[in-house]
């Protein structure tokens, strides 16, 4: 009986404790948080777009038919790689036609110049001839007419070597002209294949195989990721202390994570409808692949303020 009574009075001292701790105690509905000494830093954040600083559209000085054109959107190409060839119709054969010329007027020239030493050895035969034949006349013994004759001879060699070296140096000027003419048919040949001037990502293609183009007309656009930037817009109120070089953070649109970059140009121009000015901030890292104007904002860190007492965010509310 004594037992059962003890166990009833425990009972009854828990119930009274738990009623004593739930409800006679008053209870707080907040929670403690320590302000630290610590560095801050003060940052701006604006939102934009990914662009480029620059986009290469590739085209062609020439219109025609397009051939080759094996490349596509989200391609990567290297510098010098083949995008598309130009018919040139017949300028192939125009440039066989004139080495044709060339390798003609070249073998004229030696022909010429062979002749030159025929006249050259003759030439010498009838002046020493003439000097042998000079000295006799001299002393009376060849009549004065033999005397001109071999005088004669010798001067007929001599204007036949420099009518043969006239024809020489004409046909030199004749196969250097040649030679540039080929030359311009060459360079202009190579401007109808159309290579890639970077390494880059091919992010427009405005045209299809065998399609007929108009000169200058363009066939693809290509980015270099080393190009890629966020056209960030800030307020110009908040934009003063912004400068080249400054660390930023960059979270894309299409993803959780975000990205470490730096301010890598300022627009000296603001817009003076929305009194934002354009900020452009560059990845350190550019994930492949990228996707043009997609939007993204940003966190400049401007300066660091340094053993400052710092407390959460959350521990603020607004009052009036």
């Amino acid at each position: 009986m004594i037992k059962k009574y003890i166990i009833t009075i425990a009972i009854a001292g828990l119930i009274g404790f738990g009623i004593y701790k739930k409800v006679y105690i008053p209870k707080h509905t907040y929670e403690a948080i320590t302000a630290v000494k610590a560095d801050m830093d003060v940052r701006v954040n604006g939102v934009g777009n990914v662009g480029a600083k620059d986009i290469y559209k590739i085209g062609s000085i020439y219109g025609g038919k397009v051939l080759d054109l094996t490349v596509n959107e989200g391609d990567f190409i290297k510098q010098g790689t083949l995008i598309a060839t130009i018919d040139s119709i017949d300028l192939k054969d125009k440039i066989d036609e004139a080495i044709a010329i060339l390798e003609k007027s070249q073998s004229d020239r030696d022909g010429f110049k062979i002749d030159e030493q025929s006249a050259i050895i003759a030439y010498e035969y009838e002046n020493h001839t003439f000097i042998k034949n000079e000295t006799l006349y001299k002393q009376g013994s060849l009549a004065e007419l033999n005397y001109r004759k071999y005088q004669t001879a010798r001067d007929i060699a001599k204007l036949k070597i420099a009518t043969i070296k006239s024809k020489i140096v004409s046909f030199d000027k004749q196969i250097d002209q040649i030679k540039a003419n080929i030359s311009g048919l060459k360079k202009r040949l190579e401007r109808y294949t159309i290579l890639s001037p970077v390494d880059g990502y091919i992010v427009k293609k405005s045209i299809s195989n065998y399609q007929i183009i108009s000169p200058n007309q363009t066939i693809i656009e290509i980015v270099n990721p080393k190009d890629i930037w966020v056209k960030t817009y800030i307020d110009t109120r908040m934009s003063g202390d912004v400068k080249i070089g400054d660390k930023s953070m960059i979270k894309l649109r299409s993803s959780n994570e975000k990205v470490a970059g730096k301010v890598v140009n300022i627009k000296p121009i603001n817009n003076s409808v929305t009194n934002e000015r354009e900020v452009d901030v560059a990845f350190d890292n550019l994930a492949i692949p990228f996707y043009l104007e997609e939007q993204a904002s940003v966190s400049i860190t401007t300066k660091k303020l340094q053993n400052i007492v710092k407390i959460p965010t959350k521990t603020l509310v607004i009052y009036k």
